[in-house]
């Protein structure tokens, strides 16, 4: 991982800033969250998370699961993974080599911090359709993982 720097950072912090738009279409009773999947300055696909073909919940599914449940704990479908699926829909040329920019939001849709890599789904979704580079907004920055190494930190996460 490392920090983008110069106009890089301003790439980030415009594609980061876009996902937050985005992610004001979500319906997730948790957290909003958007994403957008860019190759060479052309947004090739953009997502937001919310239930399957975008429903209004009532409840979060994710309050009435058992402790022990052992799948996907979201009722949600991940921002990340409405991204991927528009731009293999409408751009499945450009996908390989692309980057994938990622954020939440909180209730005024301000977007949030991130944590450490650690979604599993997204990560492994992300690597096998050939997306280059994953995109966090830390405290200390925008930071660019190579997928791989998104993914292998998202499944060495434990908290």
């Amino acid at each position: 991982m490392r920090y983008a720097e110069g106009e890089e950072k301003n790439t980030c912090e415009r594609f980061i800033a876009l996902s937050a738009e985005i992610a004001k279409k979500s319906h997730c009773l948790r957290s909003g969250c958007g994403s957008v999947i860019v190759k060479e300055n052309e947004i090739i696909g953009a997502g937001f998370n919310s239930l399957p073909l975008n429903e209004k919940p009532t409840f979060c599914i994710k309050d009435q699961l058992p402790k022990d449940f052992k799948s996907d704990k979201t009722c949600c479908i991940h921002a990340e993974q409405r991204a991927i699926m528009e731009a293999l829909a409408k751009h499945a040329d450009k996908i390989k080599g692309s980057r994938i920019y990622f954020v939440r939001v909180d209730e005024q849709h301000r977007p949030i911090p991130a944590g450490k890599p650690y979604c599993t789904i997204c990560s492994k979704f992300a690597l096998d359709t050939g997306i280059a580079e994953f995109v966090l907004w830390h405290k200390e920055g925008y930071a660019v993982y190579s997928t791989d190494e998104y993914n292998q930190l998202s499944f060495a996460y434990r908290e």
